[in-house]
């Protein structure tokens, strides 16, 4: 293209292309680039003159070249499609008429900050720095599957897709995306669905603030998101399913002070992550169901009025449980659990309480497991199953069984003591005790000798039956007791 075929307006962008230095079209601080359809030929650019500068433009000796442009409106398609840029790529506060086109382009560094765009295509991108988005409102998708980044992604304040509406396409695509640094997206509002699975940031992905809006939809997808410390989403306010299933994050997933809402399906499913602390503190009760089945946490911070009635534990692993909360307000949890009974929970549970040394919350969870599973014999397990719970709450309330025994051993040795039962042999049967007889009747491995030495009848007769029977069971949950204690020892 000859210089003589370039406006003034290109003409300066040239000129100050060699020399690294910028050209600002703005005449104020506070113009707004969506009205950039309205600006004149005196800050209206081609894409094809740009183009020409970035893949074949002049340099200088001892300058870096680079194009630096503010406030301009850029017309046609920026088309670098697979072309190789050494020059950093700064278009601010810009007005495109059309999506640039970045597939498989290899640049130093992109931003489009506060740029307004109907769209941008980079899948496969290649950037030697940093590729930003900062404050722009895109209106169409943002690709940028497959990019590998050396530096970091900002996004933070962007505003993407359309309010209302939610398409097929996500509005922003960084699926199995590699990112050097971090993925910066704090205030960033989506009307779509965002996409982040398979993708892998070296260091934290910060979506503190920022509002997902696909109602019905995946807001957000991150399956199998690899991270490199954290990620931050405290204050995330999620329309739609928040989808973190397979994902690795080392250090903190915070979502402290989160609202999020999917009423007619999953809210967070976050199963089989290795995820080192969960974070829901002060956040808003979950509107929806949530799935943890086979997520491995170190620490699990979530209060439980944040928890929905349906949420899935099974296979769920965690080593701390904070707020440290009587067992009574963790239990219901467990009851609801959509899948019906399942051990592993409680068990985790009780681990969980161990840790900490409070061996009393830790029979409560065992003894409401006992009394979940009861739920599921047949009738005459559980007819045997509630003896074992009123005698001695199936050995995990020992001091029960010695109340029984007390009440059953002071109704026997009042009600002999004030009728002695006949001897069977009055001439070698021994002094009568009361107390030793209502002992030999209770405890069935005990014999003082009065038991077989005397036959109450009448009514007394039906209560020494009633004793021995009591005796028997209480002997038998003891001793099932007992054996439990030693086991987990």
């Amino acid at each position: 293209m000859e210089i003589t075929e370039l406006t003034p307006a290109e003409r300066r962008v040239r000129e100050a292309f060699p020399l690294g230095e910028g050209v600002d079209f703005r005449q104020g601080g506070d113009e707004d680039p969506a009205r950039g359809a309205s600006w004149g030929p005196e800050r209206t650019l081609r894409a094809e003159v740009l183009r020409e500068l970035l893949l074949a433009g002049p340099v200088r000796e001892g300058r870096t070249a680079g194009l630096k442009v503010a406030g301009a409106r850029i017309t046609g398609r920026l088309d670098l499609k697979y072309g190789t840029v050494g020059h950093p790529v700064r278009l601010r506060f810009c007005h495109f008429e059309e999506p640039p086109d970045l597939y498989g382009a290899q640049v130093g560094a992109l931003v489009l900050s506060d740029s307004v765009l109907p769209g941008l295509t980079a899948g496969t991108l290649r950037a030697d720095g940093v590729v930003r988005i900062t404050c722009c409102r895109i209106t169409g998708p943002v690709r940028l599957q497959g990019a590998k980044l050396s530096g970091a992604f900002f996004a933070n304040g962007a505003r993407l897709g359309r309010p209302g509406e939610v398409h097929e396409e996500a509005v922003l695509q960084l699926n199995h995306a590699e990112i050097g640094a971090d993925v910066w997206a704090p205030g960033l509002v989506a009307h779509g669905k965002v996409h982040l699975n398979g993708s892998v940031v070296r260091n934290q992905v910060n979506l503190n603030d920022a509002e997902l809006n696909a109602p019905g939809e995946t807001a957000l997808n991150a399956e199998v998101l690899t991270v490199g410390t954290d990620l931050h989403a405290m204050r995330l306010r999620s329309r739609g399913r928040v989808n973190l299933g397979g994902a690795r994050i080392p250090r903190q997933l915070n979502l402290a002070h989160a609202r999020l809402s999917n009423p007619d399906g999953q809210a967070l499913r976050a199963s089989s992550s290795v995820v080192g602390e969960l974070w829901l503190r002060e956040a808003a009760p979950i509107e929806g169901s949530v799935n943890l089945r086979r997520a491995q946490l170190d620490l699990l911070h979530v209060p439980p009025e944040v928890w929905p009635r349906q949420v899935q534990t099974d296979g769920l692993s965690y080593r701390v449980l904070t707020p440290h909360l009587p067992a009574e307000r963790r239990l219901p949890l467990l009851e609801h659990e959509p899948d019906g009974y399942l051990p592993q929970p409680y068990e985790q549970l009780t681990t969980a309480y161990r840790t900490v040394g409070d061996d009393g919350a830790a029979r409560t969870v065992q003894l409401a497991k006992l009394r979940r599973h009861r739920r599921t014999l047949p009738p005459y397990a559980r007819v045997w199953g509630c003896l074992q719970d009123a005698a001695v709450g199936y050995g995990f309330r020992p001091m029960r069984a010695a109340g029984w025994l007390l009440l059953l051993l002071s109704t026997g040795t009042l009600a002999f003591a004030l009728r002695h039962p006949p001897a069977v042999k009055p001439a070698e049967a021994p002094v009568f005790n009361p107390l030793a007889y209502a002992l030999d009747l209770l405890l069935p491995i005990v014999d003082f000798g009065q038991q077989g030495a005397y036959a109450p009848r009448g009514w007394y007769q039906w209560l020494s039956y009633l004793l021995i029977a009591t005796g028997w069971v209480l002997a038998t949950t003891i001793a099932a007791g007992v054996t439990r204690s030693l086991n987990r020892q």
